[in-house]
């Protein structure tokens, strides 16, 4: 186990957070050429690379491939797979700033998965952070909704991203329930493996002829997922949850970045204030849980 080191944990994690910008970036760019399956293969296989490798060297393997509860992980599997094919359609009609934006509605809407499924009561601050986290939602939408025409495909890139987030929400509860009986990689081995599956299927609908240029997207778009991964899953094990539960919000400045830096986006500024608000209710929301807030150690 590394020795608690905040400064090296806050590192990793902006590596992290960088590498998971670029692939969403990469897969913005790739699904203007493929269909979502075709993505969704390549993403999660060649993430297996990095993976696999780092739980060699770490010599976690073995202990990764062995559960006692295999339908729970093809589960949360599958769960990850609608994941990552809404959040895949939304990179297709939306910046890469504003899907990352949607992707922080997660917390927000596992409010009522924790409610219905874990019977968890949260207080005023939380209900108070979902409110606003819809009333960033309807910022985002407002050109569209005010205009004489809505803009092509923004309705279904904010439709793919709020769905994505829902089964991001349940997702997460099922993450919750299967940590308590296996290791965080276990769960990330199975998901890569099971969206891999998914992936490959998908290619009886037909897959699109890829260009060098193509397949280095994909392949960039897998790695550098693994990559960022793997970065997360080491700055976890150097800090607090509670403390990159907080900074991991500093992601929407590096998925704007490469809007602006890279991808050549313009961005109205209903779309950059409603996306600061859906951060900022997400952040709202997590305090309101006690994410961010050092707990004492139960007593045994």
């Amino acid at each position: 186990m590394p020795k608690q080191n905040t400064a090296a944990a806050l590192r990793l994690a902006t590596l992290a957070l960088i590498a998971m910008a670029a692939m969403s970036a990469a897969i913005h760019e790739a699904a203007k050429i493929a269909p979502v399956g075709q993505l969704i293969f390549w993403r999660s296989s060649v993430a297996l690379l990095p993976i696999i490798a780092y739980l060699v060297i770490r010599g976690e393997l073995s202990r990764s491939l062995r559960t006692r509860y295999p339908y729970k992980h093809l589960i949360r599997g599958l769960l990850g797979c609608a994941v990552m094919f809404f959040s895949f359609v939304s990179l297709a009609y939306l910046s890469v700033g504003l899907a990352t934006a949607l992707s922080y509605l997660a917390p927000i809407l596992s409010v009522f998965a924790a409610i219905v499924f874990l019977r968890e009561r949260p207080g005023a601050v939380v209900f108070l952070g979902v409110a606003l986290g819809f009333g960033g939602i309807i910022l985002m939408l407002f050109p569209a909704l005010a205009g004489t025409e809505v803009r092509e495909g923004s309705l279904v890139g904010i439709a793919a991203g709020v769905a994505m987030a829902a089964t991001n929400a349940l997702s997460r509860v099922q993450v919750k329930d299967l940590t308590r009986t296996d290791p965080p990689a276990s769960i990330a081995l199975s998901f890569a493996v099971i969206c891999s599956a998914v992936g490959l299927a998908s290619a009886v609908f037909g897959w699109a002829e890829l260009d060098s240029f193509g397949f280095s997207l994909l392949i960039g778009a897998g790695i550098l997922g693994g990559i960022g991964h793997v970065l997360m899953m080491e700055a976890v094990a150097r800090a607090s949850v509670s403390l990159l539960a907080a900074y991991e919000y500093t992601g929407i400045i590096w998925a704007f970045l490469f809007d602006v830096a890279l991808l050549g986006v313009a961005l109205d500024a209903w779309s950059i204030g409603g996306a600061l608000v859906v951060v900022g209710a997400a952040a709202l929301v997590a305090y309101g849980q006690g994410r961010f807030v050092a707990k004492p150690a139960a007593a045994e």
